[in-house]
């Protein structure tokens, strides 16, 4: 490729222009990082913990084991066939080029949605320094640096994303490492109640809200995780994928472990659940409730560039998507042109444009969270169909490739029974969703995105326009 000295693959030679793989392996590891810690966690956790209370614990625990089986099928497939540029291109060699199709614009939508909470989550947090600031000042303002930071090259994004990444990760840390200080030594903030481990039962006990709160509990924080599989995405442009996405892929239970049930746990442990505000970001009123007030602010800081990064993230991601269907014929041609840097210009400014949308949504709803409720629950929605495709490849792989899962160094545990039990799981979560009225409403609208790419599949069908994904 273009990075190397190397010859270029067959998949290269009879399909121009390709990517480049710029991507180290600091950067991989810390772009699954960013992908595992978005806007979810930081925003929608206030949410969920006032849902479910303490047992919001357990929900995160539960969807993380889960998903890990769905990275490590989707790891095993990818490095079967080192041509895959992502996870649309195997579901295209194993499902049929339909699959593709679907799975390449539903992801492309699932990231555009999940930028427009990005957006609405940004606009939110300016409004804790200068709540007299118009909302669409911020939000606009997050769409231009989006582009900024994508036009140049993938290496680029990789650099940037790689610090944004460590500001999460070291935010996190310093919010478990004040935490556990404050648990040992009994620290009291204003509102008179010390931090205790026994918060976790003393008001109400572990599930306070019964079964019904803790099935609510999943409804937001599976969208917390949404992002975990964009180490498939970046594969394409990885250097050694072979020793890089394994890595990658067997970090994430440690990531969860660390990053989502350590910052919760301190969370719930320091603030009662009951006192937690659900319209807010818990990261920030945690400090704010300790009477540390710069330090609100540095936490809002942190949260608002989580926010940028997991929209960079999708940026970055939906462009490339994008890219894929475009040289396979099943996006519009000039979305597959790559500038001198190989990144698909094109691709870029057309999932910003969308993004605008967001701005809007700002003024629609009755709040910040109402909104954010909206789009993330759509988000989790058409997530929970791109992890379903990835499932349903893996048994496909499974069964026309027998041979190449036979000597595949990265299996996924279990096998099939495995991939059963998860789709369990994902029925589960749309029975949940289904639940109550605010999430109730994406599960309508939803389907509607399915019925449009039908039809616009049959048409370029019919046009003998499609030509897939070729191994």
């Amino acid at each position: 490729m273009s990075s190397t000295n190397k010859p270029p693959s067959p998949q290269e030679t009879a399909e121009e222009p390709h990517l480049a793989r710029k991507l180290s392996n600091r950067h991989l590891q810390l772009i699954a990082i960013g992908g595992a810690i978005g806007t979810g966690l930081f925003m929608g956790s206030g949410k969920t913990i006032s849902l479910a209370g303490p047992s919001i614990l357990l929900v995160y625990a539960i969807i993380g084991f889960m998903l890990f089986f769905v990275m490590r099928a989707l790891g095993e497939i990818l490095l079967s066939n080192l041509q895959y540029r992502s996870f649309a291109d195997f579901a295209g060699d194993y499902l049929g080029t339909w699959a593709q199709f679907f799975t390449g614009w539903t992801y492309w939508l699932c990231w555009v949605v999940t930028g427009i909470a990005d957006v609405v989550a940004v606009a939110g947090y300016f409004s804790f320094w200068f709540p007299e600031l118009a909302l669409w000042i911020p939000a606009l303002g997050l769409i231009v640096v989006l582009l900024v930071l994508n036009l140049p090259s993938v290496r680029n994004f990789g650099e940037i994303e790689f610090w944004f990444s460590l500001i999460k990760i070291i935010a996190i840390i310093a919010l478990i490492v004040t935490g556990v200080y404050m648990l040992s030594t009994g620290f009291t903030p204003p509102n008179g109640v010390p931090a205790s481990v026994s918060h976790l039962w003393a008001y109400g006990g572990f599930f306070p809200n019964g079964f019904s709160g803790f099935v609510a509990g999943f409804q937001i924080a599976v969208f917390a995780f949404v992002g975990i599989e964009l180490v498939g995405t970046a594969a394409a442009e990885t250097k050694d994928p072979e020793r890089n996405l394994p890595k990658a892929v067997n970090s994430i239970p440690i990531r969860i472990v660390l990053f989502y049930l350590g910052a919760l746990f301190v969370i719930i442990t320091v603030i009662p659940w009951n006192q937690v505000d659900p319209g807010s970001s818990p990261f920030v009123a945690m400090f704010s409730l300790a009477g540390l007030g710069v330090a609100a602010s540095v936490v809002n800081f942190v949260v608002l560039t989580s926010a940028t990064s997991s929209a960079n993230s999708g940026i970055y991601s939906t462009s490339r998507m994008i890219f894929g269907l475009a040289t396979d014929r099943l996006a519009p041609q000039a979305l597959g042109r790559l500038n001198s840097r190989k990144v698909p210009v094109n691709a870029l400014f057309f999932s910003c444009i969308f993004l605008l949308s967001g701005v809007v949504l700002l003024y629609a709803g009755q709040s910040i969270i109402e909104a954010f409720t909206i789009v993330t629950t759509i988000s989790a929605l058409l997530f929970i169909f791109v992890w379903s495709i990835i499932l349903a490849s893996y048994i496909q792989y499974r069964r026309k490739r027998p041979e190449l899962h036979a000597k595949s160094t990265f299996k996924l545990p279990g096998g099939i029974p495995v991939v059963i039990m998860v789709f369990v799981f994902f029925a589960f979560v749309l029975w949940a969703l289904a639940q109550r009225e605010d999430t109730a409403v994406a599960l309508e609208i939803t389907p509607f995105w399915f019925l449009l790419l039908g039809v616009a599949y049959v048409v370029l069908k019919l046009r003998g326009k499609v030509s897939g994904f070729r191994s």
